[in-house]
């Protein structure tokens, strides 16, 4: 039998006990809808009782059974069925959502866009400060993140920042974006976006003087320009989605800060 996964062991308590405030045919609906094979939870239904009345089973029965049916399933099904059924419990009982968000951060996870996310990954009041459209393959990256899938997520945390950065080269009039390197393609979307100088403006009402402002904006600059410069060298030695390449996980992480710093700072423009 499969040892649960971390996801499983952490956040199905939470998700498990939503589940449970559904009816008897609506958690083995919810478990078959999230992929779970019912046809192993077949034992649990209505039998006819001494007086000929059908008798169902308590529920604590029925989830103790769909327990053991998870503890069998893959690490990818555990996780799909996992965030399936959380959706599924949210669409029967919208009310749960606030507690199970609470539960769930009570155990380092978090409930963003119908999707499980490590709590220290990303904060859901930054991505949904976002425009939309630019924080999915932010979440994307996360997910892949937290499934072990680590070129993948370099990836999807390139393609956010390529995201925002083909949006202001569309509105900029900068051209094919393709036709720059992703590290170009950062610089040209900050300078179009005057990111520094927005900067520079706020601080300067703050009370900043030029001393101060000066290497503050050639730091800074210089700063994302090296992080591009690291994204870009991550996308091509380890953004490979089939896994064939040699991967540092600390590096993944860190290109996953740098996507949010990025995509946040550009959407903003500073």
């Amino acid at each position: 039998m499969n040892q649960p996964s971390r996801i499983c062991s952490d956040a199905w308590g939470a998700i498990r006990d939503g589940l449970e405030c559904l009816t008897f045919h609506q958690i083995k609906a919810t478990a078959a809808l999230a992929g779970m094979d019912t046809s192993k939870l077949a034992d649990v239904d209505e039998r006819p009782g001494k007086d000929g009345k059908p008798v169902r089973p308590a529920k604590g029965v029925l989830m103790a059974a769909v327990d053991q049916v998870l503890a069998q399933m893959p690490d990818d099904k555990q996780r799909r069925f996992m965030c399936l059924t959380a959706e599924e419990t949210l669409r029967h009982k919208p009310d749960l959502l606030p507690k199970l968000e609470s539960d769930l951060a009570r155990l380092g996870w978090q409930w963003i866009d119908n999707t499980l996310l490590p709590i220290e990954l990303f904060d859901p009041a930054d991505l949904a400060a976002l425009p939309e459209g630019f924080h999915a393959d932010l979440v994307k990256a996360g997910q892949r993140f937290r499934d072990g899938d680590l070129g993948g997520a370099i990836s999807a945390a390139c393609g956010a920042v390529d995201t925002v950065t083909a949006s202001i080269y569309h509105s900029a009039g900068l051209g094919d974006p393709t036709a720059d390197s992703f590290q170009q393609r950062c610089n040209r979307a900050l300078d179009a976006h005057k990111v520094i100088e927005h900067i520079d403006t706020q601080l300067r009402e703050l009370g900043w003087e030029e001393a101060g402002l000066k290497p503050l904006r050639e730091n800074f600059k210089g700063a994302l320009n090296q992080g591009a410069y690291v994204m870009q060298s991550l996308r091509s030695k380890m953004g490979d989605v089939h896994g064939t390449k040699p991967i540092l996980k600390p590096l993944v992480y860190d290109a996953l800060k740098w996507a949010e710093l990025f995509v946040h700072t550009l959407a903003r423009g500073g």
